[in-house]
């Protein structure tokens, strides 16, 4: 990017006998080139990497400025045998500033959905002050902890971003009625609508969601073909159409937005503004937690193969003392006993594979 030559080709010519096509005094460098790996990892859980089918997955476009390497597309799964990256991105401009501003309005493109992905962790990084004055060392991480934890995405949403989520969920299911009614036999039948009309009174739905300890209850009150969204004793007119594939394009009180939102299970994912989101949608009818569950139990953190178990049955452990070692793309990760207590049994054997969140140890704890 620096240079506009392929150093890959070079080298295949090198390879095939060919000299080189330029001698050291007729290289020449210009602007400033960045490269950010995009990784299958959770940053927020210590960079654990994470597994699953990219459901969604779109890249920057792109041009003199902006290069995406990658070996994989939506649809294709992200798998425990191997390294989870995903692609590099590399940017170019001609001074170092602006290439961190290109590389900032670069990550903001990417939507990766169906795995954790450290597209966010990247953003904070390439915006903390040291990143931006090269005070670079190996050690940066640690030493910019205070700001890339203080602006993380433990923060609660802002209100637009609930407001976003709510308004597909009504779209969504406004479509859903009108592709049942498509299918059908009477495809004019007041039965398929859903635009809220009811014989008495005015028709309102609450639409639950949470993000990490943050949990909102938005009321949609149906407007013809918008609705009046409250959420925080405010309320907005909002409207819109909801693509199939997840673009959206919003008014919300009289602002038009363009993003996208992508429902996964029970996952909304929300992207927009150069920021991103995951939304749990509650079903308030659904309890969670009732009847039995595995108190005591250790869950694995991501899939994985049991290579070593550190302590055998029956035997007393102290807190933080390690149980045993899941292998997983590539890396190690001792699991440690939360508390002192008796461990009564490993739920895997030596070289067994297990799934994300199996329970793996169960731990009786000291009363």
């Amino acid at each position: 990017m620096i240079t506009g030559l392929d150093l890959v080709e070079w080298q295949l010519k090198v390879a095939a006998g060919e000299p080189l096509p330029l001698g050291q005094a007729q290289l020449a460098i210009r602007g400033h080139a960045l490269e950010a790996r995009i990784y299958a990892e959770d940053a927020d859980r210590g960079f654990l990497p994470s597994t699953g089918r990219l459901s969604h997955l779109v890249t920057p476009t792109e041009s003199l400025h902006v290069r995406v390497d990658s070996g994989i597309e939506q649809g294709d799964e992200v798998t425990p045998y191997y390294d989870p990256m995903l692609a590099k991105l590399i940017v170019w401009d001609e001074n170092r500033e602006r290439a961190l501003s290109r590389m900032l309005s670069a990550l903001a493109d990417f939507r990766i959905v169906g795995v954790a992905s450290n597209v966010a962790f990247l953003s904070r990084l390439v915006a903390c002050p040291a990143f931006v004055g090269a005070d670079l060392d190996t050690t940066l991480i640690e030493r910019q902890a205070d700001f890339l934890q203080a602006v993380a995405a433990t923060v609660a949403p802002p209100r637009d971003a609930w407001l976003l989520a709510a308004l597909a969920e009504l779209l969504r299911d406004r479509n859903f009625g009108l592709a049942e009614a498509a299918a059908s036999g009477d495809p004019y039948s007041p039965w398929h609508l859903r635009d809220g009309w009811q014989v008495n009174g005015e028709a309102h739905r609450t639409i639950c969601l949470r993000v990490g300890d943050h949990e909102r209850q938005v009321t949609a009150a149906y407007r013809g073909n918008g609705f009046e969204l409250s959420v925080d004793g405010q309320t907005t007119a909002a409207a819109g159409q909801l693509a199939a594939d997840g673009a959206l394009r919003a008014d919300l009180g009289g602002r038009r937005l363009n993003v996208t939102v992508f429902a996964v299970g029970e996952k909304r994912h929300v992207f927009f503004d150069g920021m991103s989101f995951v939304f749990a949608a509650i079903d308030p009818l659904y309890h969670a937690g009732e009847g039995g569950g595995s108190e005591g139990g250790l869950t694995a953190p991501m899939p994985g193969r049991v290579i070593a178990l550190l302590v055998s049955e029956g035997e007393q452990v102290a807190k933080g003392q390690g149980l045993l070692v899941l292998e997983a793309m590539k890396m190690e990760h001792t699991i440690v006993a939360p508390q002192g207590g008796t461990v009564r049994a490993f739920r895997f054997a030596l070289g067994e594979s297990v799934a994300d969140g199996a329970v793996l140890v169960d731990l009786e704890t000291g009363s």
